[in-house]
């Protein structure tokens, strides 16, 4: 048992350190999460905005602002998990890799990797609900952080998918930006006038969109929202788990049947003796 949590601590580490090294990452919480929370609630109309929330059938009628808060905070921490999956997955790879082909076990790295991807989601989405309750209070606090919590650990799980298919960083990181885009606009009741269409309940973030916004303008609950995201991280996290095992399993060929090769001493005199003769190959023989 100490063994395993020796592993486990030492491979939580370096997944921590991975991540406190991308720089680019801790700034993008620290600046961009209160200044797109901050524009949206300064920018944006604080007109009501009516609509329809599917989970439960409610009207609500929130100023437009709190709504595009609430959104923003969605792609804020999505953005942000999935470009730091991707970054520690990318970059990480061969370091997996080699630790993998050494004997490490891959169960402790995945673990690992849960864990920190755990621990930065929960302090994004914490981070994200106190910047959007600075102007305002949200009905449901607690319940605003759990639903970014789990849209940004499904995208956290993305981000691992992507950086061990995709071979270039480029194409990772426009298609975790083009993804969380299209699936949060599409669910914002200002910019999207199908937010209430059926298809948006096949987005990665549907049941995310859902709780956040029951728990920021109703007293509704917010199970079913919660239930549905949390299925859409199941399938997300078992698809990198897969892609994760599949990269770092050994690529090397099955080692072939060799020859035996022949005695040396006495006995291999003898076999040479009752060998048949073989017929000497020159240049001029056909």
């Amino acid at each position: 048992m100490r063994q395993h949590w020796s592993l486990f601590t030492t491979a939580s580490r370096y997944a921590l350190i991975g991540h406190a090294r991308n720089r680019f990452a801790m700034l993008l919480v620290v600046v961009y999460i209160p200044v797109w929370i901050g524009l949206a609630y300064v920018t944006i109309p604080d007109e009501r905005a009516p609509f329809r929330l599917r989970a439960t059938g409610e009207i609500l009628s929130p100023p437009g602002n709190h709504l595009t808060q609430i959104t923003g905070a969605l792609n804020a921490v999505t953005l942000i998990a999935g470009f730091m999956m991707f970054a520690a997955t990318f970059t990480g790879g061969a370091f997996d890799r080699r630790l993998a082909m050494a004997g490490y076990p891959r169960y402790h790295l995945v673990l690992a990797k849960l864990s920190a991807l755990t621990l930065v989601c929960a302090a994004v989405a914490a981070y994200a609900t106190a910047a959007a309750g600075v102007a305002w209070a949200p009905r449901q606090p607690v319940m605003l952080a759990a639903a970014l919590f789990c849209a940004a650990l499904t995208y956290g799980a993305f981000g691992v998918v992507l950086g061990s298919v995709l071979r270039r960083e480029v194409e990772g990181m426009f298609a975790i930006l083009m993804i969380s885009i299209l699936d949060v606009a599409l669910q914002n009741p200002l910019s999207s006038s199908g937010s209430d269409s059926a298809v948006v309940r096949f987005l990665p973030t549907y049941g995310a969109v859902q709780a956040s916004m029951s728990a920021a303008f109703s007293d509704a609950s917010v199970r079913e929202g919660l239930a549905i995201q949390v299925l859409w991280l199941t399938g997300a996290a078992s698809a990198g788990f897969l892609v994760f095992r599949r990269r770092t399993r050994n690529a090397l060929p099955r080692e072939r049947m060799r020859r035996i090769p022949a005695p040396a001493g006495p006995a291999a005199a003898e076999g040479a003796q009752d060998a048949p003769p073989t017929r000497a190959v020159t240049k001029g023989s056909r």
